[in-house]
């Protein structure tokens, strides 16, 4: 039988492998990526591929349970054993690869993606992810070498992590604070329904359920909840069902988004900014990350707390490290990734969930009243793509127009002024820029600014 063809390259993204299920990812592809991970593993834990124990999980996706049992049999093929804990949400692998402290561990998902995607989230040791600048890219190379006959000798065996997981993160609350409220739990077709499900039926709440089983056949334009089209669906719920809130996650549920009573969404810079409040009030004067996209209502509500605040690139790989790094008790991203320090400084969809329930209780406010504290202070463009083919060229413009602000390059540009501030960040897939403008004076002045802004960029 002659040896599968390498994949394309394209597949191999910033953050994860992902593309089209059949063209671009199949079993046999999961099978050389499962050899290829192993390999690269290995040598990142600096032992041979037959002493390394890596965790498994898979989606709803049609195409999933396939891709993670040709991946086990690669990381067999190579010597590894293979935890293999079924069909979960992403974080519950995270769980597993965390909690048993294994070497590493791999996740078939391709998240928030149309239907016809598939792809798989690889880490290390600690649940650590591996990226496009560290590991990706040595799978691949690993693969494009040509790989040896394998030697054989690993092993898989299925294990359950669902009760421990639900045991874990109830703990990040206090249950009986809880309630009561009227909840909309909007599950997008995906692993949101038995990851969060079982705790959110333990709490104080009425709680009302869409989507909220997995299945394969979800819309064809994909488990995500950011979609307009999408977000209008959960609205009509909202005002049919007249609740308190609305929780919505994306396909893999590691993220979630929340909107309020009257069907607002909820922007997730005001979202990191609460979250931050709930985790200071827990552990006063501790450090909270933020990405350079983000409103400055966090780091006011986290210094008007005793906290401290950091920044760090945009991307979970890049997070968690920095996570680790700073010691920070709490991060959080605008597309609405939520990292703990206690949850192996990973990102999780059921935490945050959790946490906002019990500040709503607790605060004896509505979440719309909470989010108008912010609303009325701070006015975001949101995030705004532009097509540019020299990106490089349009970023360096920029900052000679803009040269008076304070300039910071961490992630794109980021030009700073008292009153307004916007960060410019090139696309790591597509000739796209992306502009995220604030400004702390009118809704007028911002879109003033951002106008301005844009017109530089697509000129």
């Amino acid at each position: 039988m002659a040896a599968p063809s390498p994949p394309p390259p394209q597949i191999f993204k910033a953050y994860d492998v992902r593309g089209l299920s059949g063209e671009e990812l199949d079993g046999d592809t999961a099978f050389l990526i499962g050899r290829g991970f192993a390999r690269v593993l290995a040598e990142l834990r600096e032992k041979p591929a037959g002493d390394l124990v890596v965790g498994l999980g898979h989606d709803m996706r049609e195409s999933s349970p396939e891709m993670a049992e040709r991946a086990c049999e690669g990381m067999v093929a190579e010597g590894v054993r293979v935890l293999d804990a079924g069909r979960v949400a992403t974080e519950q692998l995270y769980f597993l690869v965390g909690s048993r402290e294994l070497d590493g561990g791999a996740m078939v998902t391709a998240s928030h993606n149309p239907r016809a995607y598939t792809g798989m989230k690889l880490l290390r040791e600690r649940a650590l992810a591996l990226s496009g600048d560290a590991g990706i890219q040595e799978v691949r190379a690993q693969i494009e070498a040509g790989l040896p006959d394998p030697p054989g000798g690993g092993s898989a065996e299925p294990v359950e992590v669902g009760e421990a997981f639900h045991r874990y993160v109830m703990g990040f609350v206090d249950p009986k604070a809880i309630g009561p409220l009227r909840v909309l739990a909007y599950g997008s077709d995906g692993m949101a329904g038995p990851m969060v499900g079982p705790v959110l039926e333990q709490l104080g709440v009425e709680l009302r359920t869409a989507a909220w089983e997995p299945s394969s056949d979800f819309p064809e334009r994909g488990p995500n909840p950011m979609l307009e089209e999408n977000r209008e669906l959960i609205a009509e719920r909202i005002r049919e069902d007249r609740v308190d809130l609305a929780i919505a996650w994306d396909g893999d549920a590691d993220r979630c988004f929340f909107f309020d009573e009257e069907a607002n969404f909820c922007d997730g810079d005001f979202v990191c900014a609460l979250l931050a409040e709930a985790l200071l009030r827990k552990e006063p004067g501790a450090m909270v990350l933020c990405d350079p996209r983000s409103s400055r209502a966090v780091p006011d509500r986290v210094a008007e707390l005793g906290g401290r605040t950091g920044l760090s690139r945009v991307g979970h790989a890049f997070f968690k490290r920095r996570m680790r790094d700073e010691g920070a008790v709490f991060g959080g991203e605008v597309s609405g990734h939520y990292y703990f320090r206690d949850f192996y400084c990973a990102d999780s969809g059921a935490i945050p969930a959790l946490l906002m329930l019990e500040l709503v209780s607790s605060r004896g406010s509505s979440l719309g009243e909470l989010m108008a504290g912010f609303r009325s202070r701070y006015f975001i463009s949101g995030e705004i793509n532009s097509e540019v083919p020299d990106q490089d060229a349009k970023m360096a413009e920029i900052e000679r127009r803009w040269s008076d602000g304070d300039v910071s390059h961490l992630d794109g540009i980021s030009i700073d002024y008292p009153d307004w501030h916007f960060n410019v960040r090139p696309s790591n897939t597509e000739p796209l820029l992306r502009l995220n403008l604030e400004s702390l004076v009118s809704r007028e002045h911002m879109a003033d600014k951002r106008d301005e802004v844009l017109g530089l960029i697509r000129s």
